[in-house]
């Protein structure tokens, strides 16, 4: 697999599946939101352990710098 996330991308995705746990943890959701945002917030955490998008290899998008993709 080839890594089509870059470091800024893999960040943010970080930052927004925390802030999605803490909203969750804090009350802020629940119901059907809650699940739905949980399994983008798992989503996001792994693609950005794996540094590869499956829909950014879909559309042909890449956010890696030409030096990191193997």
């Amino acid at each position: 697999m080839k890594k089509n996330m870059g470091t800024v991308d893999r960040t943010i995705r970080v930052i927004i599946a925390i802030g999605i746990v803490v909203a969750y943890f804090t009350g802020l959701m629940s119901g059907t939101l809650a699940i739905v945002l949980g399994i983008v917030a798992v989503a996001f955490l792994l693609t950005s352990l794996i540094g590869m998008c499956p829909a950014y290899a879909l559309l042909g998008i890449s956010s890696c710098p030409r030096s990191e993709r193997t």
